[in-house]
């Protein structure tokens, strides 16, 4: 059984490389932030939380994210392991975390202020089916229309200057420490994340000895 967790800014790739990953290796693959946006589009209570959460750039509160962490390792449907996705990310969800289960490495995508920016502000959402897109890696075939559902593509409510900067500061405070925490007690293997998906793909599975 492999246990992962998967670490870096917003746009430095962790949903494409932990998706990779658990495919190739039989995880399960559990994004909190996926999570989270499941509860905006199904207008739950949490949604609305997290909807005016995410417009102000800040974070999700500790004890919504630990319990959604919490309930889904409780599915116990990982039979060869997982990776999780966005998550922790503060001092207090890394205690939590280490508190209650074992891991066997952290991957921490590693990338500079100016690419997150440029990654990050080119991302679009179709807001119906929930389909990703990034204008420059992955553009629609139709300038702003979802090929899967044909609805209009949308920015994301964090995916602008202002909420970039302030998720980039918060980054920097809270959660670039953590990973001083982690690696005192579990494997931390830095990934430069300003490479191709292959290449950080390559780089990922020679650190952690999967190659």
């Amino acid at each position: 059984m492999r246990k992962y967790l998967i670490i870096g800014v917003q746009g430095s790739g962790k949903g494409t490389q932990a998706g990779l990953l658990a495919k190739a290796y039989d995880l399960v693959h559990i994004n909190v932030g996926d999570i989270f946006r499941w509860h905006v589009q199904q207008h739950t209570k949490l949604g609305a939380l997290v909807r005016r959460t995410m417009a102000a750039g800040e974070l999700i509160g500790d004890e919504h994210v630990e319990k959604i962490v919490r309930d889904r390792l409780e599915q116990h449907d990982w039979n060869y392991g997982f990776i999780i996705d966005g998550f922790p990310r503060n001092r207090r969800q890394t205690e939590f975390f280490l508190e209650s289960y074992d891991i066997d490495g952290v991957i921490h995508l590693d990338l500079p202020d100016e690419e997150v920016r440029r990654r990050v502000l080119a991302r679009r959402l179709c807001p119906n089916c929930g389909m990703d897109y990034n204008l420059i890696y992955d553009r629609p075939a139709e300038e702003g229309v979802c090929e899967v559902c044909g609805h209009d593509l949308v920015q994301r409510a964090d995916d602008t200057e202002e909420a970039l900067a302030e998720r980039l500061r918060i980054y920097d405070e809270k959660t670039n420490p953590i990973l001083d925490l982690l690696r005192r007690k579990e494997y931390v293997f830095t990934v430069d994340a300003a490479q191709s998906v292959d290449e950080v793909q390559t780089s990922i599975r020679e650190k952690l000895g999967l190659s």
